[in-house]
């Protein structure tokens, strides 16, 4: 389980990498939670996986670092990108290369942080992110005093926080994760796959340990390779249970597994071909729980996890805003 685990925490990765640099949302925050369930699993980090995790922290908190109500550490004080820039600094440690490149990340992180507050209005907090960010060293110096400039200015479109821009940070980090990719191009387990999907379930031969090139054809068996990976998630869930009511939630399971599938198809197409199948009081409390615990727009997590009759994120996503008319 150990090893599976691992291979799976290094396919989240190479997927979050990937619709991050796509700026796929959906896709996004669906590979988000299967990789932070991964991570929350493991009771220790393995040393040749650090640097995974630290990637797989380091984008969640990118991507919401302008959400300075969400929360990543026990301190309230910590800001999503603040929190970034603690795994930033841990990547940092793993690595002897890309001195210029991990310079200017760092730097646009730091400038973010002060700015996502000056934005929000939050002078107070600018001013102690500033104090805890920079040190009184001889290189801090000029672009402390800069900040403590605008801060005390209250202007969020000074020229030097349009030149380090948020879209500046993601472009940076892009272009780090685009060489993370080159470098982990071979991960195990999307060799693996694709070895299966080319072989059409052939039994498998003994693993080599040579290196398995994957074109830009293999790209077509994704979804696939997605399926294989979240199906091995569920089905632990399905043949772990040794409690009462274990009937139930093997099918509940099984159920989740059949939901997986109509995520990230074409569900316009699907929502004409069902249109006219009713919903279930069973059903409409499924996704009352469902929006209670992942939130309103959250549908294919809400989808995943609950109980539903053949339905799609679109679907569900209609009948939460005629459920919210009718209350």
């Amino acid at each position: 389980e150990a090893v599976a685990a691992e291979w799976m925490l290094e396919f989240a990765c190479s997927c979050l990498c990937r619709h991050f640099a796509e700026q796929s949302g959906v896709e996004f925050w669906r590979w988000r939670d299967v990789a932070q369930a991964l991570i929350n699993g493991l009771s220790q980090i393995p040393p040749h996986q650090k640097k995974t995790v630290y990637i797989c922290q380091l984008l969640i908190r990118i991507a919401q670092g302008k959400s300075l109500e969400l929360l990543f550490e026990n301190d309230r004080r910590v800001s999503p990108l603040e929190s970034a820039l603690s795994f930033w600094t841990l990547l940092e440690r793993e690595e002897i290369k890309l001195e210029k490149l991990h310079e200017d990340i760092r730097r646009l992180i730091q400038i973010q942080i002060v700015a996502v507050h000056v934005e929000n209005r939050y002078f107070k907090e600018a001013a102690e992110v500033l104090e805890r960010l920079f040190t009184d060293s001889e290189s801090d110096k000029p672009l402390r005093v800069k900040l403590a400039t605008i801060i005390k200015t209250k202007d969020p479109y000074v020229p030097l926080l349009q030149s380090f821009s948020y879209s500046l940070l993601i472009s940076k980090i892009k272009s780090y994760i685009e060489l993370f990719m080159k470098e982990n191009e071979t991960n195990f387990l999307i060799q693996e796959a694709t070895r299966h999907v080319i072989s059409k379930g052939s039994r498998a031969t003994t693993l080599q340990n040579r290196r398995v090139e994957v074109n830009e054809n293999d790209r077509n068996d994704l979804e696939t390779k997605q399926g294989f990976v979240l199906s091995i998630i569920l089905l632990r869930d399905v043949l772990g249970q040794r409690h009462s009511g274990q009937k139930h939630r093997k099918s509940r399971a099984l159920q989740r597994l059949d939901n997986m599938k109509n995520v990230g198809r074409n569900e316009v197409s699907l929502t004409c071909s069902r249109r006219r199948q009713l919903w279930t009081h069973k059903e409409d409390l499924e996704l009352k729980l469902g929006v209670r615990e992942f939130g309103v727009g959250n549908w294919a997590k809400i989808l995943v996890h609950g109980n539903f009759n053949n339905r799609t994120s679109v679907m569900l996503k209609d009948r939460w805003r005629t459920l919210s008319k009718i209350k």
